[in-house]
């Protein structure tokens, strides 16, 4: 539902529900190009496709031999890339509605998978700690980051590519320079697991969400926190984002969606939503 809408009735509106999986959704992932497409991963082992608005998938992918934990679109929406909870890797083709490559090296369930904004590369974060970039090129890991004190549940590239952000169960946010393949700075940030993350699209501003139920802002020239931590009541947020033109953040858990705005930080929209588990969300237009 648009969020103007939204800030009008004071109240989401559900538009469509359906059964997508034989068993539990584990993931749910919708395609930023157009915002009008839709992969879900489940118990069931399988990687649905899905036009949004529409009933039934598109393609139904079969091939992980473990629940799908983590999936995701790369940036011309024709590759998907799934994470199990075996810890492997697949590239799905949807064209062609098949297998292009497995990749393996996690030792625990893949949580996270992020493509990078250039499309040769992703990352995929693991409940085994680590953080693995990934060439398609090359067909292979070609770096590991190690350090975080629990899961890798985060993953996010920075808009001109040189940095990837990962945020963990142990509360800590990481930024990491891809060129120089080390650790650039941390930031301790939340009592609780991180739960997501954002990028401005112009300016050097991040924010973080986590079970703390705060909402942080962070200026990414001086790695120093931006005002007062957000208070997010209830169960806090599970994902944020800023809008396309940067003017707002947006924050949303199972209970709300709260629309910010900083310097001073101060909430614009507020309106309760009774999501049972927020996956993913996208803001289409400004």
């Amino acid at each position: 539902l648009p969020v103007a809408a939204m800030a009008a009735s004071g109240q989401p509106r559900k538009l469509q529900e359906q059964v997508a999986h034989g068993g539990p959704v584990r993931c749910v992932h919708i395609g930023r190009k157009s915002g009008g497409v839709m992969v879900t991963g489940g118990d069931d082992k399988k990687v649905n496709l899905w036009s949004v608005g529409r009933p039934n998938a598109i393609l139904s992918l079969a091939g992980h031999t473990s629940s799908v934990e983590s999936v995701s679109f790369d940036c011309s929406e024709r590759t998907v890339v799934a994470g199990s909870a075996g810890g492997t890797l697949k590239m799905w083709d949807l064209e062609h509605g098949r297998v292009a490559r497995t990749l393996t090296g996690h030792r625990s369930s893949a949580i996270t998978v992020e493509w990078h904004p250039y499309g040769e590369f992703f990352a995929s974060g693991s409940a085994d700690t680590y953080l693995k970039v990934w060439d398609m090129r090359q067909r292979a890991c070609i770096q590991t980051y190690r350090g975080h004190a629990g899961a890798v549940r985060n993953l996010l590239f920075s808009p001109d590519g040189r940095w990837v952000v990962s945020g963990c169960d142990g509360g800590e946010v990481r930024l990491w320079d891809l060129t120089a393949g080390k650790l650039l700075t941390e930031l301790c940030t939340h009592a609780g697991a991180v739960s997501a993350l954002a990028i401005h699209p112009t300016e050097f501003l991040m924010a973080t969400a986590a079970a703390d139920r705060t909402v942080r802002l962070w200026d990414l020239e001086t790695f120093s926190p931006v005002g007062a931590a957000l208070p997010e009541p209830g169960g806090g947020s599970r994902r944020v984002a800023f809008t396309p033109d940067g003017s707002a953040l947006l924050s949303a858990g199972e209970e709300s969606l709260r629309g910010w705005g900083w310097e001073p930080a101060r909430c614009h929209l507020h309106s309760e939503t009774r999501w049972s588990r927020l996956s993913d969300f996208c803001i289409v237009g400004g």
